[in-house]
């Protein structure tokens, strides 16, 4: 078998299939990584949602033992959208990100990996392969870094030259031992704007994220959002671009290159008050498709609320004084208490100190205390 003339054919093959980027690297362990990640341990900076251990994490082999090289892949995605919705007083909007645009990564980046697996088997019978996209156990990031993909940023996010960090990755690792492609050079310079911005301070230095300081990770929460987090949310209801819109190395990066990663509009800048009263089956019916779904309808609705809250929507308060009332879920009740509170008016303390009267859940009680401090302010 010549290695090398297979490596040229399935770069030709991955082309044809709508993969933007492919490197190769080999199955050797990511000790720098392994590294920070026990550091990031230690530091409790890591969001839960990650695999746990980190010898899976960063050891190929432990996921394929006779793993001998690890091909990675990228497909660029929109970083702006044609015609989007303005919001306006009354009908305000909230923002998912835009790696949430268009169809879910998940399921587009493993549909080239699996044709990929299956080109492959065709022309190597004995072939070993496990394809991961994020929700595998190796760091995405690290295998595209050493594999030539981009480099880290540090906003934690990989750049390439040719689509910014506006990409999604996934990678194989695999039984052949493809010739590995050289790492290429970081082009961050002294750049600081995503560590200089970023709304809560997350980036806590130059390529490491206090991940439950960040945004993206607070609006995938179902539980009550901290106190100091509520009024850095804005209008997103899921995730947040501020450290990839303010990279240098994206401008003029609009990534239209895929049908299925275009956003819908209207999805993607949805209204925020329909947001409120979704049932599960509208929600999924809906947003179902979008990689932003995958927590359910809870954390969108809560983060709407908050979202309504910043916009000091008047017109919410009907809806939002009937979600207090009515709701069955404690955090949607006291998200919404806290909400009329910050917007204020007549209506809403009247709702809130009824509320006080009616209300038994003890954590509900404390965040209608809070709207009511809110409105004794104002």
């Amino acid at each position: 078998m010549n290695i090398e003339q297979l490596k040229s054919d399935l770069i030709e093959y991955a082309k044809s299939i709508g993969v933007d980027k492919i490197g190769f690297t080999t199955a050797s362990p990511f000790e720098e990584m392994k590294n920070r990640l026990i550091r990031q341990q230690a530091l409790n900076y890591q969001s839960g949602f990650e695999e746990r251990d980190v010898e899976k994490r960063t050891d190929p082999k432990k996921l394929l033992p006779e793993g001998e090289s690890i091909i990675a892949i990228a497909l660029a995605y929109p970083s702006k959208m044609k015609n989007p919705p303005a919001g306006k007083k009354g009908e305000r909007r909230g923002i998912f990100a835009r790696a949430s645009w268009g169809l879910d990564y998940h399921v587009a980046v493993k549909e080239r990996l699996d044709l990929m697996e299956q080109w492959l088997r065709e022309r190597v019978p004995d072939v070993s392969v496990k394809s991961m996209v994020d929700t595998g156990e190796l760091v995405d990031r690290a295998v595209a870094e050493r594999a030539g993909i981009g480099w880290s940023g540090k906003n934690c996010s990989i750049i390439t030259p040719e689509f910014g960090s506006y990409v999604y990755l996934g990678e194989m690792i695999t039984n052949i031992p493809f010739p590995p492609d050289a790492p290429i050079e970081n082009e961050c310079g002294d750049c600081r704007l995503c560590l200089d911005i970023c709304p809560t301070g997350a980036l806590v230095e130059a390529g490491r994220l206090n991940s439950k300081r960040c945004i993206a990770f607070l609006t995938q929460t179902k539980d009550y959002l901290p106190d100091e987090f509520r009024r850095e949310i804005g209008n997103r209801v899921y995730g947040c671009d501020t450290c990839q819109t303010v990279c240098p190395k994206n401008k003029g990066k609009a990534n239209w290159i895929h049908e299925e990663f275009m956003p819908v509009p209207e999805l993607a800048k949805p209204l925020l008050v329909p947001l409120l009263n979704l049932s599960n089956k509208e929600f999924k019916r809906k947003f179902g498709t979008m990689a932003g779904s995958w927590r359910g309808k809870k954390p969108i609705q809560r983060n709407a609320i908050l979202a309504l809250a910043h916009f000091k929507e008047q017109s919410a308060v009907p809806e939002l004084i009937e979600l207090l009332k009515n709701d069955e879920r404690p955090v949607i009740r006291g998200t919404s208490a806290w909400a009329l509170g910050v917007i204020g008016g007549e209506q809403a303390k009247e709702a809130l100190l009824e509320a006080l009267q009616q209300e038994k859940d003890e954590e509900v009680l404390r965040e209608i205390g809070k709207g009511l401090e809110l409105l004794g302010r104002g």
